[in-house]
């Protein structure tokens, strides 16, 4: 046991370091591309991060061999936006709090395009009510439609890049770490210097989900309470720790969108496998999943609608979690 917290702490430092390395070489791999602040976070790291959760869906559904294998895929699908949806938003704000002093901020306000995030969190909605839609119905061309949610996120993916809202010569990017004394490194650079962060941070998750796994397993919890509790919040790391870097650095928005981002991908990429390989049916925890992720957005897409986001505002979200784990470990606690 002593050894399993070791490499739980280890493994969550290591998550942070390389963290550290990702955002700063993604940001320079977007300058490279061209690419405003908020495509370089909704499409890039985004994508970059959400990679090993997708990676344990795919390798659930596709190889599992038997129910049970196969549901770790589904409930890492649904377990992943609901950990996004209440906790990232929640660490945002809670960063900004902690930060706004030497940020030099008079106010608590997010600093982002609030009617670009409420329009974000509609589109999460409306894909998210058809993903939870389908797993309540059983008809034959249900696997079909996993196409719909793979042609859904090219469409995201062409309008974040199309609709960039700023050039990244405008964000101030530290130096490439790998290349600290160059003024402006190449691409190649930023882009093998990101890829062997993202290499890091995945055999990190992956030891650092096997540790809260067993953690789990020796207090005796629930399988349903590690699946849909503890595990999609070790996957979720990276992003939270992309969220808590770029929120001191005074940069929410690329949080913001990396959070954001990560939640299509995970509407879309993993349900479109899970509908393709798995009968796609939920049960009670599955559906209670779906239900309070579906209230979470709803708050946050009022939240943005209104603009003049308070980072307290965002905190209030996160007690949605804490009523999932309260079904979770009360209503179905088998």
């Amino acid at each position: 046991m002593i050894l399993t917290f070791i490499l739980f702490l280890l493994s969550a430092a290591a998550i942070y370091l390389a963290c550290e390395y990702f955002v700063n070489g993604i940001e320079w791999f977007g300058r490279r591309l061209n690419l405003g602040a908020t495509a370089v976070g909704s499409v890039l790291a985004a994508f970059g991060t959400a990679l090993p959760e997708s990676a344990v869906t795919f390798i659930a559904v596709f190889f599992g061999k038997t129910p049970e294998q196969r549901d770790i895929g589904v409930g890492a699908a649904m377990g992943g936006p609901l950990v996004l949806a209440t906790l990232a938003y929640a660490v945002v704000g809670l960063a900004l709090i902690f930060h706004h002093r030497r940020l030099e901020r008079k106010t608590y306000h997010v600093r982002v395009d609030c009617i670009r995030m409420s329009r974000d969190q509609a589109a999460f909605l409306a894909v998210f009510v058809v993903k939870v839609a389908l797993g309540l119905m059983v008809f034959a061309f249900k696997p079909w439609l996993g196409v719909l949610f793979l042609i859904a996120y090219a469409i995201y993916v062409w309008r974040e890049i199309r609709q960039s809202d700023t050039a990244p010569e405008e964000e101030e990017i530290e130096p490439l770490k790998i290349r600290p004394s160059v003024a402006e490194p190449s691409l190649p650079w930023a882009a093998l210097q990101a890829a062997l962060a993202l290499l890091v941070i995945g055999i990190a998750s992956h030891i650092f989900v096997g540790q809260l796994e067993s953690i789990g397993t020796a207090l005796h919890l629930s399988p349903h309470l590690v699946a849909l509790l503890l595990s999609p919040v070790a996957t979720e790391l990276p992003e939270t720790m992309n969220a808590l870097i770029w929120v001191r650095q005074g940069k929410e928005r690329l949080a913001l969108a990396n959070i954001s981002g990560a939640m299509m991908i995970q509407a879309t990429i993993p349900s479109a496998l899970g509908i393709f390989f798995t009968p796609w049916l939920f049960d009670g925890p599955l559906l209670a999943a779906g239900i309070v992720t579906a209230l979470a957005i709803i708050f946050l897409w009022q939240l943005f609608r209104r603009g003049a986001v308070d980072g307290r505002a965002l905190i209030i979200v996160s007690s949605l979690y804490g009523v999932f784990a309260l079904l979770l470990t009360f209503i179905f606690p088998h």
